[in-house]
């Protein structure tokens, strides 16, 4: 978990984070937005009258106070709070704690919510971080209990190609696209609902060999297939479509996070973004939207033919040719590595071993 901080001006006072949701009525507008965010926020507020106080781990159900955890350390912050490591003393689980103190504006409201509202409901997807419960606080505080993973595949494949001076293999990067690609058709076909900022900090990896998306806080709703909001996500990774002033008016689909998922397959393969870095939007747009796309060498022994296959329909610029995730887990590439054993947990276990040594710290802390 990644987490800019903000520092807190002298005198400034907290604004509470209301998620005990007594201030939403029947028939009143809510201060935090659309109708979109006034569903969300009901069936949290639904949640938070029938299940707060309650963790659900491997189908069993405790009730928990935040006495029946004990914190093993601080693992990130930002502006929302506090993610610590704890661990439920009677299942002995350890969780990512999120610790909601506060929020400085309206937008860190609204992405908390929209990523609570997500993972609260994506329990039956095993390549979606897990949600095990919350506790509202009498102040307005929150505490959000879920899965902790070992490592986002940004600091992961960054130490791979930096410091051990290697690169990563195809059947992980097979691995990798399996998961992804099946977590983000998950989120299509049962929420309706597009990601929006696929990238490697986004993507996570455990040392049993899970890999599970995170981070669904400027995750849009669609409305028949499409998605209108045009500055959420990660410049970066955003698709032609999405950066073209031309095709404002048309709206995107799950298309858009093909291509950034492409963009993330194509910087794990090679250990680097695959554009020179920008200079101004005006750069982007040049070389995104009428440069070529970006795409492996044809002649690299180290990739086979239905992976680079696999990146060149991911990278497709014209988002009507390039195909959405129904198409592409049938792709030789995805079916291969859907059904092919690789101990991904081994490989894991041997980087994550190797980062935490360099850091002077334990693996298992």
């Amino acid at each position: 978990m990644q987490a800019e901080q903000r520092l807190m001006t002298p005198g400034e006072k907290r604004q509470k984070l209301r998620l005990d949701f007594s201030h939403i009525n029947n028939g009143r507008k809510s201060t935090l937005g659309d109708l979109g965010h006034r569903t969300q926020i009901e069936r949290l507020r639904s949640y938070g009258m029938t299940s707060a106080g309650k963790l659900q781990i491997n189908r069993q159900s405790y009730k928990f106070t935040a006495e029946d955890l004990k914190d093993l350390g601080l693992i990130g912050q930002g502006n929302y709070g506090t993610v610590n490591k704890m661990v439920h003393r009677e299942s002995e689980t350890v969780m990512a704690v999120k610790r909601i103190r506060s929020t400085v504006d309206e937008k860190d409201q609204k992405q908390l919510l929209m990523d609570l509202d997500v993972v609260m409901r994506s329990n039956d997807c095993p390549y979606i971080v897990q949600f095990y419960g919350a506790l509202f606080k009498e102040q307005g505080d929150c505490w959000i209990c879920m899965e902790v993973m070992d490592i986002s595949l940004d600091k992961f494949y960054k130490f791979i190609y930096s410091v051990m001076i290697s690169t990563m293999p195809e059947e992980i990067l097979g691995k990798i696209a399996v998961a992804t690609l099946k977590a983000l058709n998950y989120l299509k076909e049962k929420l309706k609902i597009i990601h929006r900022d696929v990238k490697p900090s986004n993507i996570l990896l455990d040392r049993k060999g899970n890999i599970k998306l995170c981070d669904f806080g400027i995750s849009g709703q669609l409305v028949d297939s499409i998605a209108k909001s045009r500055d959420a996500g990660c410049r970066p990774y955003m698709a032609p479509e999405r950066i073209d002033p031309r095709a404002s008016s048309r709206g995107y689909d799950v298309r858009s996070d093909v291509w950034s998922l492409g963009i993330t397959l194509m910087e794990l393969s090679t250990g680097r973004f695959p554009y020179p870095k920008w200079d101004s939007v005006f750069d982007q747009l040049t070389q995104v939207v009428q440069g070529p796309p970006p795409s492996l060498r044809t002649y690299d022994s180290r990739f086979s033919d239905e992976f680079k296959s696999f990146l060149y329909t991911c990278l497709i610029k014209d988002e009507r040719r390039r195909p959405k995730y129904g198409k592409l887990l049938d792709h030789p590439f995805i079916r291969r590595y859907e059904e092919e054993e690789v101990d991904v947990a081994g490989y894991v276990c041997n980087v994550i071993d190797q980062y935490y040594e360099t850091q002077g710290l334990s693996s298992t802390s």
